[in-house]
């Protein structure tokens, strides 16, 4: 089927003519047949690269250009909401039918916002967890809502992020009995039951627009799914390395799945060794660029260090760790085929899209923290297979698990290879996930008696697939919890959320976590200081994994308790009463210690050699902890405790910035962070007044602030530069770079 024949706005086929596709594959092609772009839904389940989402694009721009409608396009991950973003751009030079352009949003942060800026655009590219604070925000623009996209929808089979994706499809189709749902996802079993549960058609196909060949590898021979066997050249004693070197010898890249971060970052440094021979001097100067953007991207560690060594070689390692700067740089790169050898943790898979031609398993176990290894599921492992081969690039992708003997190669071979994908259960129906969705049901007004509450969860997949009886038990307990905690009031069969409920869905904290906080709020705090509230939000659910201590900090941080126990406003368990709670405390007063340790301006690298936290995990426990400040704030405004919300206030601005109290009226200038303002207080300049002042000179001749830095800030604080000066200072800034690149 041509492009040319589809019935889609003109402007829309000359656009994607211009990009070079004129056929549709096989599987957009049965899902236009399936009436999808005449409105009906669909669930497209195909592997990676198959095209699903041109056939989302089309739906999106047939709704925004003929039906006048609003899109939403939901994703898992905020790498993949900006990715899309990207995707779809290319359509804001269309115009609408009212001769404006079509417009693009994205939005993923914030939640505790209705987004009003969004009614203005016609796609919106989102989250899945920004949808549903939107949805409990009830933002008006949302009854305009058409269409929506739910990309990665085997998702659903996921633990953390597959009930909130549940329930947003529950609550849009509750919302509108007219939307439509396009739901996109990798081959899975039973994509006709999604389907029914969705009202839709469903297309289902292996096809892919490279060939994918599976195999084991065994010492150097690869036997593939076909039963063909192919001897591969040993370049190396592990044979996954000497698989990654022919790769990257026949003018492939490779992706290899390890189980751990460490043994990504390990199996990364010993791949960049055997490189040095594979690489042309143009491609060593391509990467040294790359190299030096790693270390000059956020604060210099060993972390960053290592990175940036591996990357000169044509590696680079990529799990949750590493801060989003570096990943994105890693992530480009690879695309530009620059980096050759990518090595990653399994969560890769799920998440942006990274096509090599050989893909590696390198360990089907996975480990898990306190449950040590397990299998991954044929899930998963098809997931890694599917980035196998590059559009463009390859004619065949090849996807190899690593067996260590014959029998280990046969059980990969019957349990991976050969098998099928499970089948997708729904994960809802955990009292700590259900809890907040109760709550928020209630409080957006969604329902108001606990049948109406019931009938909506009838509409979930987890009622399809069980009844809504399995889960009403459940349902009952949460109400009486809510009920106790006095976030619910009951009058007759009325229920509605008092203030303090309402507030907790607002803010897209677990009703537990808003529990903990309002009891602290209740104590009289016999010495509050910053490491009471970070200890707090630390204790809450919403803080995430806890930064478990290591068995020789144990003692260390014990001591420490002990040392401000005054401070603390949780109460301290017993060692001897209950162990487990115990180690839980010590747990969260490590996470508060190195919080505690980033708003006293401890650089990255101190953090990550005294407490061995990595970057990924540091930014992810700030951006928790910056969100729970700002919900306890609320929650003492609500509650009446000023000194908890001061201090909560200013910690929040603190925790976001890394720096102590001192630097906040600098560090408030727009590109002045905790380095750069920690330069100019030190220089003298501690208020805005004193850097209206300065002259520029002064300011320019400071450490990492130079002309152009100077004179941004000199325009926000309202300092004059003339013209004739500024020419002199970049001029001068310019001779000394070209000075400094000559030597």
């Amino acid at each position: 089927m041509k492009i040319t024949d589809l019935p889609i706005p003109k402007p829309i086929k000359e656009l994607i003519a211009k990009s070079g596709i004129i056929e549709l594959y096989p599987p957009q092609e049965e899902a236009v047949k399936a009436r999808v772009l005449e409105g009906r839904n669909l669930v497209l389940a195909s592997p990676t690269a198959s095209g699903k989402t041109l056939i989302a694009e089309f739906c999106a721009l047939k709704h925004v250009l003929e039906r006048n409608g609003k899109v939403i396009y939901l994703t898992p991950l905020r790498a993949l909401a900006s990715e899309k973003f990207d995707e779809f751009k290319k359509y804001s030079t269309v115009r609408k039918t009212d001769g404006r352009y079509i417009r693009i949003g994205i939005s993923s942060g914030d939640y505790d916002s209705t987004d009003p800026w969004l009614e203005r655009y016609d796609i919106i590219i989102t989250t899945n967890e920004k949808a549903d604070s939107l949805l409990r925000h009830r933002a008006k623009w949302i009854d305009d809502i058409s269409l929506v996209i739910a990309d990665e929808v085997h998702l659903l089979n996921d633990a953390e992020r597959g009930p909130t994706l549940e329930v947003v499809l529950a609550r849009l189709m509750q919302t509108s009995s007219d939307i439509q749902v396009l739901a996109l996802s990798a081959t899975i079993s039973n994509v006709q039951e999604i389907a029914e549960w969705l009202n839709a058609g469903y297309v289902t196909t292996e096809w892919r627009p490279i060939i994918l060949r599976e195999g084991v590898l065994l010492d150097d021979e690869i036997q593939y799914k076909d039963g063909e066997i192919r001897k591969t050249e040993k370049k190396n004693r592990d044979p996954a390395v000497s698989l990654v070197l022919n790769t990257v010898k026949t003018g492939g890249q490779a992706l290899v799945f390890a189980s751990t971060r460490k043994s990504s970052v390990t199996q990364a440094k010993k791949i960049a060794g055997e490189m040095e021979s594979l690489l042309s001097k143009p491609a060593k100067r391509a990467l040294e660029n790359e190299a030096e953007q790693i270390l000059a991207s956020g604060e210099r560690t060993r972390i960053s260090e290592t990175l940036a060594e591996v990357i000169r070689h044509g590696v680079a390692f990529h799990h949750a760790g590493l801060g989003g700067a570096h990943r994105k740089i890693i992530e480009d790169a690879f695309r530009l085929g620059k980096i050759k050898v990518l090595t990653a943790t399994p969560t890769l898979a799920f998440g942006v899209n990274l096509p090599a031609r050989t893909v590696i398993v390198q360990d089907y176990r996975r480990y898990e923290p306190g449950y040590g290894y397990y299998p991954i599921s044929v899930l998963e492992y098809k997931q890694m297979a599917g980035r196998a081969g590059r559009p463009k690039y390859d004619k065949i992708g090849e996807a190899v698990l690593i067996a260590k003997t014959n029998d280990e190669a046969n059980y990969l071979l019957e349990s991976y290879v050969f098998a099928r994908p499970e089948r997708i259960w729904s994960r809802l129906a955990v009292e700590r996930i259900l809890r907040a969705h109760v709550l928020a049901t209630i409080a957006a007004d969604f329902a108001h008696t606990e049948q109406g509450i019931l009938k909506f969860f009838g509409r979930t997949f987890y009622a399809y697939q069980y009844d809504t009886q399995s889960i009403s038990s459940m349902i009952a307990k949460i109400l009486k919890y809510l009920y106790e905690e006095e976030m619910i009031e009951v009058f007759g069969e009325s229920i509605n959320a008092t203030r303090f409920g309402k507030r907790v869905s607002e803010l897209y904290i677990d009703p537990v976590s808003a529990v903990i906080i309002r009891e602290a709020l209740k104590k009289k705090s016999r010495a509050l200081t910053d490491l009471s509230l970070l200890h707090l939000i630390s204790t809450t659910p919403d803080m995430g994994p806890a930064l478990r201590p290591y068995l020789n900090e144990t003692d260390e941080i014990a001591v420490f308790m002990e040392q401000h126990r005054e401070e603390f406003l949780v109460n301290i368990p017993s060692v001897w009463e209950d162990r487990i709670s115990y180690e839980e405390f010590l747990a969260s007063v490590k996470s508060a210690m190195v919080l505690k340790a980033w708003t006293e301006e401890t650089s990255e690298d101190e953090l990550i050699g005294r407490y061995g936290v990595q970057s990924g995990d540091l930014y992810r426990a700030i951006e928790n902890a910056r969100w729970l400040l700002h919900s306890t704030h609320d929650l003492a405004m609500l509650f009446v405790n000023k000194p908890i919300s001061l201090l909560a206030f200013e910690l929040e601005e603190r925790i976001a910035k890394g720096v102590k109290k001192e630097l906040l009226p600098i560090v408030r200038l727009e590109g002045i962070g905790r380095s750069r303002g920690r330069v100019l207080y030190n220089a003298g300049y501690r208020t805005i007044e004193d850097i209206k002042h300065a002259p520029i000179e002064a300011l320019t001749n400071l450490p990492l602030i130079g002309p152009r830095v100077a004179k941004k800030i000199k325009e926000q604080v309202g300092g004059f530069v003339k013209k004739e000066k500024w020419e002199k200072l970049n001029r001068g800034e310019e001779w000394k770079q070209k000075a400094l690149t000559e030597y």
